[in-house]
């Protein structure tokens, strides 16, 4: 598996000098009860990657219109995410620590009204997918079609029906500027026969599994073309349990 370890250029076309190996130290600054790090952890690659390769969105530019849209909807364990936002500059370092307390803006569940750049509030299952299908449609319905949405959510969230519509949904419309990333650490309580990628290929998208630890192969994956087609990259990771 490889990782990426060195100085990079954004999608955006802004130089950083964020390193993923800086992550776990932000993460550690976050303490207290409810962490949920596991479901944090497993997302930790698959965020690094959209930010740090994909994702064209900068702090400079998170209320531009034609900016990319990234959408949590695996709202149960933000650590990462927050980690993410502030090795790319979105929140100070310094708040970290506070994660969770009465007067923080880093609550158990990103809040799109207290964090820069976070999209939507997130925590309850099977609700990210639907919104991004409505944000895809909103911005195709505006007539624009640079902005890409994205949303990652884990394997678990499809035990709610929401998901089973709206994959079906954004298939059936061709919402090609819409990617999702799925995060499968065997969590699901019931699971899809044949396999998440299949059930999302059934409905006509685009659809990939990749082992969501390795870096090349998870860029390689969101950057597949998939032309009239939305995307799906199922990332699999170590089972939530082991």
């Amino acid at each position: 598996m490889t990782q990426a370890t060195h100085t990079t250029q954004t999608a955006s076309g802004t130089r950083t000098g964020a390193r993923f190996e800086d992550l776990p130290a932000l993460m550690a600054l976050m303490t207290g009860d409810e962490k949920h790090g596991p479901a944090a952890t497993s997302t930790l690659d698959a965020l690094w990657v959209l930010y740090d390769r994909i994702l064209r969105v900068t702090p400079g530019t998170a209320e531009h219109q034609d900016r990319d849209r990234f959408l949590l909807s695996k709202g149960h364990g933000p650590m990462a995410y927050y980690a993410v936002l502030a090795a790319k500059g979105f929140i100070d370092p310094e708040v970290l620590p506070s994660f969770g307390a009465y007067d923080s803006p880093l609550g158990h569940h990103p809040d799109r009204m207290l964090v820069p750049g976070v999209e939507i509030a997130s925590g309850s299952l099977g609700h990210g997918l639907p919104l991004a299908v409505g944000t895809a449609l909103g911005l195709r319905a505006q007539g624009l079609a640079d902005p890409a949405v994205w949303v990652l959510l884990g394997d678990a969230e499809f035990d709610e029906g929401s998901n089973h519509e709206a994959v079906a949904f954004a298939g059936a419309y061709g919402l090609d500027r819409l990617h999702a990333v799925v995060i499968d650490n065997s969590s699901a309580t019931h699971g899809w026969q044949g396999g998440i990628a299949a059930r999302f290929a059934a409905e006509g998208w685009s659809a990939q599994t990749v082992d969501g630890r390795d870096h090349e192969a998870l860029h390689a994956a969101y950057t597949a073309a998939h032309p009239g087609r939305p995307r799906v990259v199922v990332a699999r990771v170590e089972p939530k349990d082991s």
